[in-house]
C-alpha cells in the first residue's frame, strides 16, 4: 500500500521462535519499505521477549529512515503497552488504514 508493508500478527508473541520469525518477516519487509505497519489485532498474549522484539524493530526502522507503527490493539495488548510506557515511543492506530495513511501525511 503506497510504500507501506503490512504486516499481520496473530497469536502469541513471546520469547523464541514467534519472536524471530516476526523479526525476520519485518526485517525482510523493510527492506522493501522502511515503513511498516504491525497489526496486532489477532495477538492475544505478549511477554517480556515480544516487547524486547517490538521496540528493536522499532529501533531498526528508524535507523533504516522509517517507522514501526501499530494497529488495532486488543484491549489486553493495549493495556500492556500502557503500563509498560510502550505507548509514549509507538504510535498507535486503531486500524491498518489509518496507520498506513499516516504515512502519506507525514510525507506530504
Amino acid at each position: 500500500m503506497n510504500g507501506v508493508m503490512l504486516v499481520d500478527c496473530s497469536g502469541r508473541l513471546v520469547f523464541g521462535e514467534e519472536s524471530a520469525t516476526l523479526r525476520e518477516t519485518v526485517k525482510s519487509a523493510l527492506a522493501q519499505s522502511p515503513n511498516v505497519v504491525l497489526n496486532l489485532s489477532e495477538v492475544n498474549f505478549i511477554d517480556s521477549g515480544g516487547l524486547g522484539t517490538l521496540v528493536a524493530l522499532y529501533t531498526t526502522a528508524r535507523n533504516a529512515g522509517g517507522a514501526v507503527k501499530l494497529a488495532s490493539l486488543s484491549k489486553r495488548v493495549g493495556d500492556l503497552l500502557q503500563v509498560t510506557k510502550l505507548l509514549t515511543i509507538f504510535e498507535v492506530f486503531d486500524d491498518e488504514e489509518m496507520a498506513a495513511q499516516s504515512f502519506l501525511t507525514e510525507a506530504a
